[in-house]
């Protein structure tokens, strides 16, 4: 690890001062490329709110940059295309009385957990308060697309449809500065005109489970790629009949049918993904793909050994297809403090061991609405007592092995979503090449996109 000097904690209280007066004056990340440096990075360590704050002075405590890495960290974010391999926009807030009631209409489980999902993915397109607060969130990250989890977990095409309808919705309301991104294309063209795009995935690859034959079997892997999804997981965690999760204690690896489904997506523009496949299944994906895949938000397994991590060999055969290997921000997935430092290490494992064109970062956590705790408060519990908000129970996704990770207090906070431009710091830090960061901040998943988009079958 390259270390740099460490700034003392006067400075950036000082810096967080400094700059708050920049963002009041409109210093958006609209305008960061043809603000000047200082200006440029001042708007992005200005957060909007308490709540941002405060998790970049936890980031900050961790890192302790030296002024000029912090100034040249976030300058270099600004003027950069950031594109997230895999995660979620800003979760917004309920709406209490709505779903108030609904639970006194007597809704049952599961149109309450749709409810409280429909709400946290569209009132921002919906409530101007919710908006207000989702753009700053988003622009304080300084990200301009992310491959936005539209696709709830599981291969039923009419589950899978539910967020993809829900996105769909957001984007089309909300289209004249936060829109759905097409074709690769449109993400440069965002980045140029200061909006901000989401580009589509799901946690499945949609089947008819008819089982007539294959053919029609993966008929609906081009009808989701119309609507606008552009890579598709080919497990999650459990076993399916493409292959094994991550989570399965036997990993049996690739079936037959996954091999013509991986092929099927190659044919139509689909970017395999198998963040959670089980570590034979990645393998033996990467060796059927014949586009560049990717596991869009993992950890290395060589520096923790979780399984939702992978081993040098799997990311050697990703890397192999001309793909990518996404680090999350998921704590407990990436081992010992679990904080901002851990996670810049298992980018700097991958970046030394496999190259920068081969690294991301797809943080799989989300920003969520101050007004969240307030619009809680308003729901009642149901007749039997148990909580109206808690009702998913034990999922079948959920169902993981154990796992027994014990991250720091500060490890959360630290890797906040919206603590995207300190993740830039923390890679000056560590003395990578601003080209090298450019990639890993979002050239690489853009050239990944591209080398998988068709239009034409």
């Amino acid at each position: 690890m390259i270390t740099k000097n460490r700034c003392p904690q006067t400075t950036r209280r000082h810096f967080l001062k400094t700059s708050a007066g920049l963002f009041a004056l409109g210093a958006t990340a609209q305008s960061f490329s043809i603000l000047p440096a200082r200006a440029a990075t001042a708007s992005l360590l200005s957060p909007p709110n308490e709540k941002i704050q405060k998790a970049r002075e936890v980031a900050l405590s961790v890192l302790k940059p030296s002024q000029k890495d912090l100034d040249h960290g976030l300058e270099l974010h600004a003027n950069s295309l950031v594109f997230e391999s895999y995660g979620f926009s800003p979760r917004c807030a309920l709406d209490g009385d709505a779903f108030r009631a609904a639970v006194e209409a007597g809704a049952s489980d599961a149109e309450l957990v749709d409810l409280r999902e429909e709400m946290s993915m569209t009132r921002c397109a919906t409530n101007a308060g919710e908006r207000k607060e989702f753009l700053e969130a988003f622009r304080a990250a300084g990200v301009t697309c992310i491959f936005q989890n539209a696709g709830e977990e599981g291969n039923d095409p009419l589950r899978l449809m539910k967020r993809l309808a829900r996105f769909t919705f957001t984007t089309d309301v909300m289209r004249d500065e936060f829109f759905k991104a097409v074709k690769p294309d449109d993400i440069v063209a965002a980045k140029k005109q200061g909006k901000l795009c989401l580009y589509f995935t799901g946690n499945g690859v949609p089947l008819r489970q008819q089982w007539n034959n294959v053919r029609d079997e993966l008929g609906f892997i081009r009808i989701f790629h119309q609507l606008g999804i552009r890579m598709m997981h080919l497990t999650y965690n459990r076993r399916n009949p493409l292959g094994d999760g991550c989570g399965e204690p036997n990993d049996g690896g690739l079936s037959d049918f996954g091999r013509a489904a991986i092929e099927e997506m190659n044919r139509v523009g689909v970017i395999v993904d198998v963040a959670h496949s089980g570590w034979r299944t990645s393998l033996e994906a990467a060796k059927a793909s014949k586009k560049p895949m990717v596991a869009s938000h993992t950890t290395a397994a060589a520096l923790h050994r979780h399984f939702r991590g992978k081993p040098d060999e799997v990311i050697r055969a990703i890397c192999d297809t001309g793909g990518l290997a996404g680090v999350c921000c998921i704590p407990r997935f990436l081992g010992g403090a679990g904080d901002i430092a851990v996670f810049l290490n298992h980018i700097e494992h991958i970046v030394k061991k496999f190259g920068a064109d081969h690294a991301a970062i797809g943080t799989d956590v989300a920003y969520s609405s101050r007004n969240e705790e307030a619009e809680r408060k308003k729901v009642p519990k149901r007749a039997d007592g148990r909580s109206a908000l808690s009702l998913s129970g034990a999922r079948w996704e959920h169902l993981w092995p154990p796992d027994e990770g014990k991250p720091a207090s500060h490890a959360e906070q630290s890797l906040a979503w919206t603590n995207w431009p300190l993740f830039t710091v923390g890679m000056v830090q560590r003395g990578f090449k601003d080209d090298d960061i450019r990639n890993i901040l979002g050239g690489n998943v853009l050239r990944v996109a591209r080398a998988n988009f068709t239009c034409e079958k």
